[in-house]
């Protein structure tokens, strides 16, 4: 087994850190190896707010994961969320000079490459373009142009914007940790591919992500991601809320959100009461669990409700037909289902990140917890396989004669992608 096989996904979020190593076994399932996870103290709503402790963090989970999978961590998969990311579509195009020839990759690479070179905002960049669907010649819906004849090739693209800084301090503490960032992966696209299946994303499909910090948002139509976006609330402002309407500390509040805690009031009687220990030699204190749910169900209203308008705010509302799918620790919170349900009017599930999974993956890791951290791996080994063929067939193209194969490229040949390019010549450039 060579160690190029083996891939690391880091989700840096706001409650936790997890780094979980995996490979893909010869059922094409991912068997994770090992994995670490630690509390996270420097990070807020998705953006690293200390970096010391971040790195402290990092270094832990990654030490875990490391000792559990019984090989030395180097290179990693690294998710980026948080409330500074947002998302357009845009449309590009290029005239081929060439065009009795077939499109290559080459132009596709072109004109992908020539959207990284859109004007933005100060101190905004584009962090990932996804191609939604090609035009060649006036003629739309085209999923793959390499191969057709035409004169000019167009294409819709998803373009998710996100600010320099966050991205910077993401990647300082990381190198910081001693590691080497092989990509930045937005953390709703890594999510989605550990908990929905091809089909859900064919039929029309929203992916909620429910963090400690941000709420994670990604429609899918037609195999084509169509909307992302990031709300600024999770399961902290939930926690937050307990803290202060039933006048706990913080540790208790968290206590009773995950053991009791309920999305719906009315499911609860009035007579169901528990007692939280009194501080210093005070008497415990009671609490109605029908009270602790009005004040998680008006925050998780809050919460839906902007999911809600993000769905039709990206116009795909009515072609959504596989309905809402919930995932990240926030969707374990009792009785959600019934809430979304009533408040959307779609179909809603819990997104469990086993359907890629090996069968001897622990209960732990198969929670919706680890959906991020999960799909950081899948997402990482689609994008190293995707690596491996391109480099693989340009030494082909080079050297046709050669009867060997080459072996797969290590993590560190990778190619950048343009955005992660440009962090790591800024670092550089602060090195010298």
């Amino acid at each position: 087994m060579k160690s190029s096989e083996i891939i690391v996904g880091l989700d840096i979020g706001t409650t936790k850190i997890a780094a979980i190593a995996g490979r893909r076994n010869e059922h094409g399932k991912i068997e994770i190896l090992g994995h670490g996870r630690t509390e996270s103290i420097g990070v807020k709503r998705g953006v690293v707010s200390n970096i010391e402790n971040t790195v402290t963090s990092i270094t832990k989970a990654i030490e875990e994961a490391s000792h559990k999978a019984g090989i030395n961590i180097k290179y990693v998969n690294v998710g980026i969320a948080g409330q500074h990311i947002k998302s357009l579509q845009h449309r590009g195009g290029i005239i081929r000079e060439n065009y009795d020839d077939e499109i290559s990759k080459e132009d596709v690479e072109l004109l992908l490459n020539n959207m990284y070179n859109l004007n933005m905002s100060p101190g905004e960049e584009i962090i990932d373009v996804i191609p939604q669907e090609y035009i060649v010649d006036n003629e739309q819906g085209i999923k793959q142009p390499v191969g057709m004849l035409g004169n000019s090739l167009e294409a819709n693209f998803h373009i998710i914007i996100g600010q320099t800084t966050a991205a910077k301090n993401i990647f300082k503490c990381v190198t910081k940790a001693e590691l080497e960032v092989v990509d930045l992966i937005l953390e709703p696209i890594a999510s989605a591919e550990s908990v929905l299946s091809d089909e859900e994303k064919e039929a029309g499909v929203v992916l909620v992500d429910i963090g400690g910090g941000t709420t994670d948002i990604a429609i899918f139509q037609e195999n084509i991601i169509r909307h992302t976006s990031v709300i600024p609330f999770g399961g902290d402002v939930i926690t937050e809320d307990i803290k202060e309407g039933c006048t706990i500390i913080r540790k208790h509040a968290e206590e009773l959100k995950v053991k009791f805690g309920s999305a719906l009031a009315s499911e609860n009687r009035d007579d169901e009461i528990v007692a939280i220990p009194g501080l210093r030699g005070r008497a415990p204190k009671e609490i109605s669990l029908k009270n602790l749910a009005s004040i998680i169900q008006a925050r998780m209203e809050e919460i839906i409700e902007h999911v809600y308008y993000e769905i039709k705010n990206s116009g795909y509302e009515k072609k959504l037909i596989a309905g809402i799918v919930l995932t990240g620790g926030g969707a374990l919170l009792k009785d959600l289902i019934q809430l979304t349900e009533f408040i959307t009017g779609m179909d809603t599930r819990i997104g469990y990140p086993n359907e890629h999974l090996a069968n001897n993956v622990s209960e732990e890791l198969a929670s919706p917890m680890y959906a991020t951290g999960i799909g950081l791996v899948i997402e990482g080994m689609r994008r190293y396989y995707k690596e491996s063929e391109a480099i693989s067939e340009k030494e082909k193209g080079k050297s046709r004669e050669a009867e060997e194969p080459k072996e797969k490229p290590e993590a560190s040949n990778y190619k950048p992608l343009s955005f992660l390019k440009k962090i790591q010549d800024f670092f550089e450039k602060d090195d010298v």
